[in-house]
């Protein structure tokens, strides 16, 4: 317990304002975010505040973003599965730690342009805490006057400093001619790792009957596409879950600052990108990871169109590789029972404004090919494609 101090304060609160002149001189607007010249090859900086995640606001996010998995949602499935209550969803925590950094990493940039190599290592419960790090990995200028491109990796940690999410991002930063003052304590430690320890608890005996019948490891075969049939229309709800999680970037809910910018960005204000990526992966569940046991994480994926309030959003995902893991032994001290599952690898797109069965039958093949490497292919790009992505997820195997 701290030392508590005492303050006597009167009752009548008195009106000054009238009696204090006003300084315009001492006017200040403070700034946050980064320019190019901010950012230093090395350098680590501590985002702010933090965030407790609770039960409710758990279940939320998992509810709102259509999550399917009952490790997410059933408290009473999670620990059949080995867990100490419901698992936070991985996209949540993903959320929360790149919002976290927003004010130190990506509130002045131009756009995100892409997510790298992210892994969860541990899973996050209820009552957790999460902070954020990051550290600048490469600054490349490409000219006087031209944003740049800086790479960053960011990790979350939990109460007890347990790493729990990394991955890369890569922005457009524009340039200033000079560095700023950012808001940013920096020289922090910075736990990252090239290896990634998964915890994952072996479940023996768990409920059959709370999950589809066509979701486990055996049902998926290199080739297959899976053409999730719901959509989503997303309202201006996005503007209050922008800083639900965190994220202070105003592209995201000020309309004045998005109607204000020049060029394709000007208008209203974009959907912050980390809800459309769990929207995607919530109207897939169903489909493809309500039987996952982990969520392995994600290769390298893009935000290919902004999404605004009003448009349609659905999902389809394609079956890249299987890894049958079965066999393997359980981490020490899990039971005697082997792993039953295996390692789906999957293509999951997003597309706007059409649904997936059409938008299948109208771009074929080209759908699946990265929108970055259309123009060496010499094709056109998608305008209705918003986002493509790999993802590895570790599923179960159908009970015996």
């Amino acid at each position: 317990m701290g030392t508590t101090v005492a303050l006597k304060q009167a009752l009548k609160i008195l009106e000054i304002s009238a009696k204090t002149d006003t300084k315009l001189e001492q006017k200040r607007s403070p700034q946050y975010g980064r320019v190019l010249e901010d950012f230093v090859q090395g350098e680590v900086f501590c985002h702010p505040r933090g965030l407790t995640i609770d039960r409710a606001f758990a279940i939320e996010f998992a509810t709102t973003y259509m999550e399917t998995n009952p490790l997410y949602l059933n408290v009473e499935f999670a620990k059949a599965h080995g867990h100490p209550d419901a698992v936070v969803s991985p996209l949540m925590v993903m959320n929360i730690a790149l919002s976290l950094g927003v004010q130190n990493d990506s509130e002045k940039a131009m756009a995100n342009l892409g997510y790298y190599n992210m892994h969860f290592p541990k899973a996050v419960y209820p009552g957790d805490t999460l902070r954020a790090l990051t550290k600048v990995l490469d600054r490349k200028e490409r000219g006087e006057g031209k944003p740049g491109i800086v790479t960053i990796r960011t990790i979350a940690l939990n109460q007890k400093e347990e790493l729990v999410l990394q991955y890369d991002r890569k922005i457009m930063v524009p340039p200033a001619g000079k560095k700023t003052d950012p808001t940013t304590i920096s020289g922090q430690p910075f736990p990252d790792t090239q290896e990634i320890n998964l915890q994952i608890p072996v479940p023996e005996k768990v409920p059959a009957n709370l999950t589809g019948t066509r979701t486990y490891f055996e049902d998926f075969q290199v080739g297959d596409i899976l053409i999730h049939k719901n959509g989503r229309t997303i309202t201006d709800e996005h503007y209050a879950w922008t800083y639900r999680v965190m994220n202070t970037h105003p592209l995201h809910y000020d309309k004045l600052y998005s109607t204000g910018l020049g060029g394709k960005m000007s208008g209203e204000p974009i959907v912050y990108g980390g809800l459309v990526f769990a929207w995607l992966c919530g109207l897939a569940s169903r489909d493809v990871s309500e039987n996952a046991l982990w969520d392995l994480g994600y290769t390298e994926g893009y935000h290919t169109q902004p999404v605004v309030s009003g448009d349609t959003i659905y999902a389809i995902s394609r079956v890249l590789a299987t890894d049958d893991v079965g066999a393997a032994p359980p981490r020490p001290g899990a039971g005697t029972a082997p792993l039953q599952a295996g390692i789906v690898q999957f293509q999951l797109i997003g597309v706007k404004g059409i649904k997936g069965i059409e938008a299948v039958e109208k771009f074929g093949a080209d759908l699946f090919i990265k929108e970055n490497d259309k123009k060496d292919l010499g094709k056109e790009k998608i305008p209705e494609k918003i986002f493509e992505i790999e993802r590895r997820l570790l599923i179960k195997k159908r009970p015996v």
